[in-house]
């Protein structure tokens, strides 16, 4: 049982530890997922991922992320604009880290 891993999904790399909670991009599933796309577990290094190594999750909640807002200026021109953005992201607890 390692005690970290760093996995991809999202075209993000995350580093995990079992009981971790993340924020990652909006993935369609309800209930436990598993992501094998492992690039590193405890010691052991990928060359890209490490073979048969999971990273089991449950998908706490979907929701929106908090909202940034983009604010462009030119000065002297009366030029504003003020847009908002909210990201739809899946909420994770990691359950399981097999490697």
């Amino acid at each position: 049982m390692a005690n970290f891993a760093i996995f991809q999904t999202g075209g993000k790399q995350y580093r995990v530890q079992n009981g971790d909670t993340i924020k990652v991009e909006k993935l369609n599933a309800e209930g436990d997922i598993e992501f094998d796309q492992v690039l590193m577990v405890g010691d052991k290094i990928g060359n890209p991922y490490v073979s048969g190594a999971r990273v089991i999750a449950t998908v706490v909640e979907q929701k929106r992320d908090d909202k940034v807002l983009v604010f462009k200026k030119k000065r002297r021109q009366n030029y504003r604009r003020t847009r908002g953005h909210r990201q739809y992201i899946t909420v994770l607890k990691i359950k399981e880290i097999k490697g």
